[in-house]
């Protein structure tokens, strides 16, 4: 498995109004898109930039019966093969010094993800998304 960043959300307090300065503002064509939840966007080869409300985005990492810090209003993305790998980056991440925030489980979107926050705090998915390939141009597919 090779290091690197595959998804980068950004925690937004008005989804739409994002959207429109995504879109409209900056013209970047939307990759994926779920009404009122999540918007992707292709960054780069086998990147996503993805606008997530804050509100959701705290819950998400943080779960709702887990007491945690206001949204960090963004996260990183580490993408994997399986949900043994997923346990096998947190075991690594864990013992290198990261937080433990959300224990690694299955998702309602059909994954497997944790999340922790690096020694700066930086929270950080950890995940196994079935659904998720690279193209070899770069292109990624949700």
């Amino acid at each position: 498995m090779e290091p690197r960043v595959s998804l980068i959300t950004l925690g937004v307090p008005d989804l739409a109004e994002a959207r429109a300065f995504y879109v409209d503002g900056l013209g970047w064509e939307p990759a994926l898109e779920v009404p009122d939840q999540v918007i992707f966007f292709q960054a780069g080869h086998g990147l996503m930039l993805s606008l997530f409300g804050a509100e959701q985005l705290a819950a998400d990492a943080h779960g709702p019966d887990v007491p945690g810090s206001p949204p960090a209003g963004f996260t990183l993305a580490h993408n994997v093969g399986s949900s043994a790998e997923v346990d096998a980056a947190l075991a690594r991440a864990l013992a290198a010094g990261a937080t433990p925030v959300k224990e690694a489980q299955p998702t309602d979107w059909g994954g497997y993800h944790a999340y922790v926050a690096d020694p700066a705090g930086v929270l950080w998915e950890i995940a196994f998304n079935p659904s998720w390939s690279v193209a070899p141009d770069g292109t990624p597919t949700i």
